[in-house]
């Protein structure tokens, strides 16, 4: 045998469990099929193992205003506090540990996300703390965040935590079609954010990512309540159904434009914004169906309205669109958004604006680090400059293409 075989049969793989991989093993052990109601508890004893004390799990809540504090046994239960000026909201916001020196030890505040997607955040007290403490804590988190995601498929326990309100029947069946809020990879990140919350109707907004391609839609559905939902529903539900389907751009219309126009009729339809980003070049494609225009932010300016050929609602029969291009470069941001956004009023008064969406979105970029934060600052600056009221719905969607990957050529 030679000198490398002999080598190879002298490697020994050393397969024991340390201190960390074992309470993070045992967590995942235990919730496998623990039911929802037991998380609660499950993750103040695994907090606890580590010498953790006071633990709570704050939820936010739709939105994006304050952080709710999960119930069950062995939690603490506060008062919910604000994402604005708080520590656990400085948590949340930028999307690292924060710790807090007291008298008793050190309170940490960990984000929860669940890849990207912030679900809220872990709050616990420890003596002291240590990088290992430090680390093992931020995988505690992740695993936490996880199963809060997983379990909520099959348990209202988690929504009912995150209401400050009751939601409307129509605002219920929008925040069941929504994907993450969230996401962000190397390459490209998105966030999105509906008002008002709790009684959402007819805007909505979808993504995904499959292979180089980033696919959006932002849409508006006419009319307001039950009715609104439901065009909206359709449309959602026809758009992931022809993007599965791996059509065009064009094609993705007319198969939206013939589910709406056939369950509705040609009284009803739904203003859409369908976009295709190759994260690989940084090429954005889109089609316009009388929706307002995206926006593009370069640094923190708004450049130009992403203009082009449109076509008629989706539902009124419109012609085969034609795809507008635009090659973004690395940092560039689009924002899209409803027509509620930038035509909202008081009676007799003058309409919101678009100028005005540009200065606050300069505004926000600059004030804020991450694509959610800016999102959800400008959504919150949009209410407040119109009186906290709103007659219309309004989508916010941010989408940041981050360059290309490593390896290839920039565009």
């Amino acid at each position: 045998m030679g000198e490398a075989g002999r080598q190879a049969r002298e490697i020994v793989v050393d397969r024991s469990e340390g201190f960390g991989e074992r309470l993070l093993g045992a967590l995942l052990d235990r919730a496998h099929e623990m039911p929802p109601q037991l998380i609660a508890p499950l993750v103040a004893e695994e907090a606890a193992t580590i010498g953790g004390r006071d633990v709570c799990v704050l939820l936010h809540d739709y939105g994006q205003r304050m952080l709710r504090p999960l119930p069950g046994r062995g939690l603490r239960v506060p008062e919910p506090c604000p994402i604005d000026r708080s520590v656990p909201g400085r948590a949340f916001l930028c999307m690292r540990v924060v710790e807090q020196p007291r008298a008793d030890g050190v309170r940490l505040y960990l984000p929860l996300l669940d890849g990207c997607d912030e679900v809220g955040v872990l709050v616990l007290t420890l003596d002291a703390v240590d990088d290992d403490d430090r680390r093992l804590l931020r995988r505690l988190a992740d695993v936490v965040a996880g199963l809060l995601v997983t379990k909520n498929n099959y348990t209202d326990q988690f929504v009912w935590a995150r209401r400050a309100a009751p939601l409307s029947l129509a605002a219920e069946i929008q925040w069941g079609l929504l994907p993450p809020l969230a996401m962000t990879t190397p390459q490209v990140a998105v966030a999105g954010i509906l008002e008002p919350a709790y009684d959402v109707a007819g805007d909505s907004f979808d993504y995904a990512i499959n292979d180089s391609i980033m696919h959006v839609a932002v849409i508006d559905a006419m009319g307001h309540g039950l009715n609104a939902a439901m065009l909206a529903s359709l449309a959602i539900g026809a758009y992931r159904h022809a993007r599965r389907a791996r059509t065009s751009l064009a094609e993705m219309y007319q198969l939206m434009d013939a589910a709406i126009s056939g369950q509705f009729g040609p009284d009803q339809f739904v203003t859409a914004q369908m976009m295709r980003l190759d994260i690989d070049t940084g090429l954005l494609q889109w089609v316009n169906a009388g929706h307002p225009a995206a926006l593009l932010i370069r640094g923190v300016r708004v450049v130009r309205a992403l203009e082009g050929p449109g076509t008629l609602p989706v539902g009124f029969g419109g012609a085969v669109p034609q795809v507008s291009e635009q090659i973004l470069r690395p940092g560039d941001r689009v924002l899209s958004f409803t027509d509620g956004v930038i035509e909202e009023h008081q009676p007799g008064g003058e309409l919101f604006g678009e100028q005005r969406l540009r200065e606050l979105a300069e505004r926000a970029g600059q004030e804020c680090a991450g694509l959610q934060d800016m999102v959800r600052s400008l959504s919150h600056s949009l209410m407040q400059a119109r009186g906290g009221r709103t007659t219309d719905d309004a989508a916010l969607f941010l989408m940041e293409w981050r360059g290309a990957p490593a390896g290839t050529a920039e565009a």
